[in-house]
């Protein structure tokens, strides 16, 4: 694999593009720094796209910046320059209030970190937006170091290996590209998430003509409060994927997405998989665990679903949990419907989640319909584990 020297440090684009509000009825003039790909009044990124824009425009008031971004407004589309469209584009994420906040994002198609949510885009023409060629991963930012960096690394490159896309840096380059994306963001809580894509090029099926391979990256901070209350799920309707896809964390989530939207509609928190032999898989977005009556922790085998870094590493901490006696066995193995449901405890494990007790499956209270001693514990230890575990599970940030 080719080394990169400038991923020693990657260029940082802070406020990539920034107006300066000039009051009366001046035109705004448009603030770029001189290392960024939009200086000297072009665009150009790395992705062989380079257009002129105008350096100086109008900037709309709060109510204009509403109606010109109305889809009710169609009659007559308006033509705009680069800086306009950039600029309609950060008044339109402002005026949606999330609670999720982008930090920062890395993309390899400029080369760079930005901290400008505006600014944080991929190319229309990417292979992984028009024909879903791409994987992504996650880690978690837990006080200031990212959890599991290196198992989801391994698992995120696994996947590029099974989805044939070449990777445009060594893991140990796009290991220093996401610390130093953390790293800019200034965020100490949040998580992070990455993509490879096979690239921009056109919009043809093969990626054949592409440029080069992508890599894309973000920082989240989220003000959501957590919540590890116990939940009722479904089993899904929608069918699974087969193995040959559910073991790759691809961006193709369409089942996945629909697979959430019918639980919810049935008043559930998530819809169970099962696999072509009517036995237990996994989530939307997470793996399932049960514990059954004699103190077994049971968990569905990870050959025709995708392997948890999260549901892993629980596996390892609940070795503790039998130390105190809480549980007696831990095994991974097919599990029936009948035996999940007749279980003293289930639970959904995930990144996302982390541990969260399920009270009732379809009509089926499982259990006493109440959160479980042994969900509990494994919650316990996994936050734990996030915030003081050992350091093959926890990476360091140097802000």
């Amino acid at each position: 694999m080719a080394s990169f020297s400038f991923l020693s440090k990657v260029p940082t684009f802070q406020n990539s593009v920034s107006c300066k509000n000039v009051y009366g009825s001046a035109p705004n003039a448009l603030s770029v720094p001189q290392n960024h790909p939009f200086s000297n009044g072009t665009l150009q990124d790395r992705c062989g796209f380079s257009g002129r824009f105008v350096g100086r425009f109008s900037l709309a008031s709060s109510n204009q910046a509403h109606s010109f971004i109305d889809p009710v407004s169609t009659d007559k589309v308006p033509l705009l320059s680069g800086s306009e469209a950039i600029e309609r584009m950060r008044t339109n994420r402002e005026s949606y209030k999330s609670k999720q906040q982008y930090m920062a994002m890395y993309s390899s198609c400029f080369g760079g970190i930005t901290t400008d949510p505006a600014a944080m885009v991929i190319p229309l023409d990417d292979h992984m937006v028009h024909r879903g060629h791409g994987v992504f991963d996650t880690a978690a930012i837990v006080n200031g170091c990212l959890y599991e960096l290196d198992q989801h690394l391994d698992r995120f490159l696994n996947s590029a290996k099974m989805a044939k896309i070449k990777l445009p840096f060594d893991k140990e380059s796009i290991k220093r590209i996401l610390v130093q994306t953390v790293s800019a963001s200034k965020c100490r809580t949040g998580s992070l998430r990455y993509w490879l894509s096979s690239g921009p090029g056109d919009f043809q099926l093969s990626p054949t003509c592409c440029f080069h391979s992508a890599l894309y990256a973000v920082v989240i901070e989220d003000k959501s409060p957590s919540d590890y209350s116990g939940v009722k799920v479904v089993t899904s309707s929608i069918p699974i994927k087969p193995p040959q896809f559910a073991t790759v964390k691809s961006v193709n989530y369409l089942p996945n997405v629909l697979s959430k939207m019918e639980a919810e509609e049935k008043g559930g928190y998530a819809a169970i998989w099962l696999d072509a032999d009517g036995f237990i898989a996994e989530g939307p977005n997470m793996n399932v665990a049960f514990v059954t009556k004699e103190k077994e922790l049971l968990m569905p085998c990870f050959d025709k679903i995708l392997s948890g870094c999260t549901a892993k590493r629980a596996l390892v901490l609940a070795e503790e949990l039998v130390k105190e006696g809480k549980l007696r066995d831990i095994r991974v193995e097919n599990v029936t419907v009948d035996k999940g449901k007749s279980a003293a405890e289930m639970m959904l494990i995930g990144s996302g989640v982390l541990v969260r007790s399920v009270l009732q499956w379809d009509e089926q209270v499982i259990g006493d319909g109440r959160e479980g001693p042994v969900s509990k514990a494994l919650l316990g230890l996994l936050l734990q584990d996030l915030k003081s575990g050992p350091a093959t599970v926890r990476v360091p940030v140097s802000y």
